[in-house]
């Protein structure tokens, strides 16, 4: 799983960060987080508010700080259609 950090690296883009590293380590999924600063990168998603978070190419939250339990239902979903492909 991939999940990208998009923001300048303002305190609210660390903190979203924080939260997303504690929600990845709380669940055990294994996902790849990437915090992206460059301002030209964040624009190719179409996201003009940060901080944002994206999930496997998939654009989840825009200009605010998720909620950690949000965050862990992001991550759940992937498993569930997994599990239901068995």
């Amino acid at each position: 799983m991939e999940i990208k950090v998009l923001g300048p690296g303002c305190p609210r883009c660390q903190q979203t960060e924080k939260i997303v590293k504690d929600a990845v380590a709380e669940t055990g999924v294994e996902a790849n987080v990437e915090k992206v600063t460059d301002v030209m990168k964040i624009a190719t998603y179409g996201v003009f508010g940060t901080p944002a978070v994206v999930v496997d190419g998939e654009v989840k939250s825009v200009g605010k700080i998720p909620k950690k339990e949000e965050i862990k239902e992001w991550l759940a979903k992937p498993l569930s259609s997994f599990e239901e492909g068995k």
